[in-house]
Formats: structure tokens, sequence, C-alpha cells
């Protein structure tokens, strides 16, 4: 018996705005403060993996390798990166109207992201699209980050929708696309947003989109894909 698409599930992060170009941004602001000139630097600092990618013990290690560390610094430099990291937050073209197509035609809308819970509802809220979302889930609220499907798993169950009648959208073929599959969902893969530095882009998800609009063209024939 087929089944019918009741929700949509978002990845946040690169897939409704571009988050890696407000990282950008915010550690250039960090280096112009700190008299230095290359942003770059810095963002490799996120990227290498020793803290995680949002933790901010990333610019300390990058002041105290620059020989440029006092708390006082540091203390500053944490408040200008996420001042202008979250100033810098906008959603992809079409984001807003997508999300108002799917809640008109009855599908219920969450955001499972890996962010802690606070910087996600902020984020949510400074693209204005939190209103969007019937439930939000974080990665601290399991403890499990993508692609353990733990967070994927309570938005379904908080949404009151079985695997098979939801989508997983998401830009990371790694995180989002191999956590979907494991709970069976259809799985879309956000190719526009990737920006995924180290991981391998080839196969996986049952779509692919280069453009969130690209999304309204596949649900109506998701249902015939189902048994």
């Amino acid at each position: 018996m087929a089944s019918r698409i009741r929700a949509v599930v978002f990845d946040m992060d690169n897939t409704l705005f571009d988050f890696v170009e407000a990282k950008i941004k915010a550690c250039k602001a960090v280096v112009e403060y700190l008299g230095l000139d290359d942003e770059w630097e810095l963002l490799n600092y996120f990227l290498r993996g020793k803290h995680g990618f949002e933790d901010n013990r990333n610019i300390e290690d990058f002041m105290l390798d620059k020989g440029v560390y006092s708390q006082g610094k540091f203390e500053e430099c944490c408040r200008i990166y996420e001042e202008v990291k979250l100033g810098h937050i906008k959603p992809y073209s079409g984001v807003r109207e997508v999300l108002e197509r799917l809640k008109e035609m009855g599908m219920k809308l969450a955001v499972v992201t890996d962010a802690l819970n606070g910087h996600a509802l902020k984020r949510l809220q400074r693209a204005e699209l939190l209103h969007y979302f019937d439930v939000v889930v974080s990665g601290d609220m399991t403890g499990k980050r993508k692609p353990e499907p733990d967070s994927i798993r309570l938005a379904l169950n908080r949404l009151g929708v079985r695997p098979e009648e939801a989508v997983m959208v998401g830009d990371s073929i790694r995180r989002d696309i191999e956590a979907g599959k494991r709970l069976g969902m259809i799985t879309v893969y956000a190719a526009y947003g990737d920006r995924n530095f180290f991981e391998n882009r080839r196969g996986g998800a049952d779509f692919t989109v280069e453009s969130i609009e690209d999304l309204l063209t596949i649900l109506p024939g998701l249902k015939s894909r189902i048994s």
C-alpha cells in the first residue's frame, strides 16, 4: 500500500541559508580586529576537527599560535565572531516561498541540526524562518550528531509521522542523506548549499536539487515511489 508524504525534515545550515559564508564574514571581522589579514587561516582552525566546527576554542588556539592572545581580546573576538556571524544569516532565495507552499500543501515541517539549540533558534529567528517549523531538534537534545539518526527520529516522533511518510532534505551526503536513508526516508540532496569541504559528494540520495524550488517539483511524484 502506498504511503502519503506528510512531512519534510530540513537540515538547517547550508540547506536553508549559507552558514559557511556567514562564518567567513565573522572570521574576517575577527582577524581585522586583531590586525591580521587572513580570514581563511582562522576558518581552517574551525575545519581541522580538534574542537568542533562551532567551538570558540578554535579562536583561542588561533590567537595563541599568532602570539596575540589575551583574555580580554579573546572575549572580544568571541563577541565579534558571534555578532557578525548571526548578522549575516539570511535565507537562500526561494526558501520562504517554498516553506509557505509546503505549509499550504498541508505538510508538517521540521528542522534537524547538529547546532546547539540556542544557536539554532537564534539563526532561524534571524532568518525569519522559525515560525514555519512545527519542530526544531538540535544535536544536544539527543546527545547524538548526524549521521546517527536519533535527532531525526525524535523530530518524526514529535511530528507524529513514520519515516516512510517523510522526506529528508540536506546539503551533506554523509550526515543528512545517510541518516535519512538509515531510517527509510526519501532523501533529497541540496546540492545548491553543499559547502562540505572534505566530503565525497557522490551517491546516496533519491533526488538531487540545484535550487530549493526544485523540491516542489519532486514532491507530487513521490507517492508512486513508495510501496
